[in-house]
C-alpha cells in the first residue's frame, strides 16, 4: 500500500490518480487497435474515453450523492472531485450513457461499439483496482487470519482497526477476476454474435464477481443479507443473461434468412409459424396416404 507514490516539489501525487490516469490512457489504446480491427474509426476510442471519464466519474458520484445527501449539500465540488467513493456500476451507467451522442455522430452501430468497449471498461477497472489497494481507499474486505491478508492503516481512509489486524485485499481480488474475464474477452470478440453479446458477457460476469467479492467486503446488507451493491450487479447480470439466452434461442431456430444478425422477434415468429404449418401439412398427408407409395401400393 502506497497512497502517495512521490513528491513533485510540495505537491504530492497520489497513486490512486496515477493508476486512473494509466487506466483511462490503457483503455484508449485498447479500444484503438478494437476498432481498427473492425475497420471504424480509430479516432472514437478517445472520444468514450473523454466522455466516458466525465459521464463514469458523475454517474458514480450522483449514486453516492444519494446515499449520503447532507455531505454532497454541504460541499458539492469537494464531494464530486474527492478521491474515494467511485462505484463502479455508478460508473458503468454513467460512462455508457454519456457515449451514446459521440458514438451515434460517428456512425458506428452501437451495439458494436458497446463491444469495443467492454474491452476498455475491463482493462480500466483492472488498473484502477490497483489503485483502489495502492491508496487503501476503503474497498477492503473482512478480517482474514490468510497469509496474504494487509493491513491498510495509512490508507486514504481512516483504518478501523486496531494493530494487528489484517483483512481481504478485495480489490485484489476483483483485479485478478478482471484479469480473467479480459483474457476470455479478447478470445471471444471475433467470434461472439450478434453485436453487443461481448458487452452483455462483460457485464455478466463482472457483475458475478462483484456479487462474490461483497460475501468478504464490509458493506451493510440491504435485503436478504445482500448489499446494495449485490442486488445492482444481480439486476446488470440477471439483464445480461436474459439477452444471451434470447439471442441464444433465435440463432438455435437456424432460420434460413439472408440477413448478418438474428432476425427480429416478429420475423422469428413468423417464420416458426411458417414452419410448423409446414411439419402439420406433411403430417396430415402422410395420415391421408398422400405421397406414400407403400400406402397407395396398399390401397390398389
Amino acid at each position: 500500500m502506497k497512497p502517495i507514490l512521490f513528491h513533485f516539489g510540495s505537491i504530492p501525487i497520489f497513486s490512486f490518480g496515477v493508476l486512473m490516469s494509466l487506466a483511462f490512457a490503457v483503455a484508449g489504446w485498447v479500444m484503438q487497435r478494437d476498432f481498427a480491427r473492425k475497420h471504424e474509426p480509430r479516432d472514437l476510442a478517445w472520444e468514450i474515453v473523454g466522455f466516458g471519464l466525465v459521464g463514469g466519474i458523475l454517474g458514480a458520484r450522483l449514486h453516492q450523492a444519494v446515499h449520503h445527501w447532507p455531505d454532497f449539500v454541504s460541499d458539492p465540488l469537494g464531494f464530486v472531485t474527492g478521491r474515494s467513493g467511485l462505484v463502479w456500476y455508478g460508473g458503468v451507467i454513467g460512462g455508457v450513457l454519456a457515449t451514446v451522442w459521440p458514438i451515434r455522430r460517428k456512425g458506428v452501430d452501437y451495439a458494436s461499439a458497446l463491444d469495443t468497449g467492454a474491452l476498455g471498461l475491463t482493462i480500466g477497472l483492472l488498473i484502477g483496482r490497483v489503485g483502489c489497494h495502492l491508496s487503501g481507499d476503503g474497498d477492503w474486505g473482512t478480517p482474514t487470519n490468510l497469509p496474504w491478508g494487509v493491513a491498510y492503516a495509512h490508507g486514504t481512509v481512516a483504518w478501523p482497526y486496531p494493530p494487528g489486524v489484517f483483512v481481504h485485499p478485495a480489490a485484489l481480488y476483483e483485479m485478478i477476476a478482471l484479469l480473467g474475464i479480459l483474457v476470455l474477452l479478447l478470445q471471444l470478440r471475433s467470434r461472439a454474435t450478434p453485436a453487443g453479446a461481448l458487452f452483455a458477457i462483460y457485464l455478466l460476469l463482472s457483475g458475478l464477481t462483484r456479487v462474490l467479492v461483497e460475501f468478504i467486503r464490509t458493506n451493510p446488507a440491504v435485503l436478504l443479507g445482500l448489499t446494495e451493491a449485490q442486488w445492482t450487479s444481480i439486476v446488470l447480470s440477471g439483464s445480461a443473461a436474459l439477452w444471451l439466452w434470447r439471442h441464444r434461442v433465435a440463432a438455435k431456430l437456424e432460420l434460413n434468412l439472408d440477413i448478418g444478425f438474428v432476425a427480429p422477434a416478429s420475423q422469428i415468429r413468423a417464420e416458426a409459424r411458417r414452419q410448423f404449418r409446414l411439419v402439420s401439412g406433411r403430417g396430415s398427408a402422410r395420415r391421408a396416404g398422400i405421397g406414400s407409395p407403400h400406402r397407395r401400393r396398399a390401397r390398389g
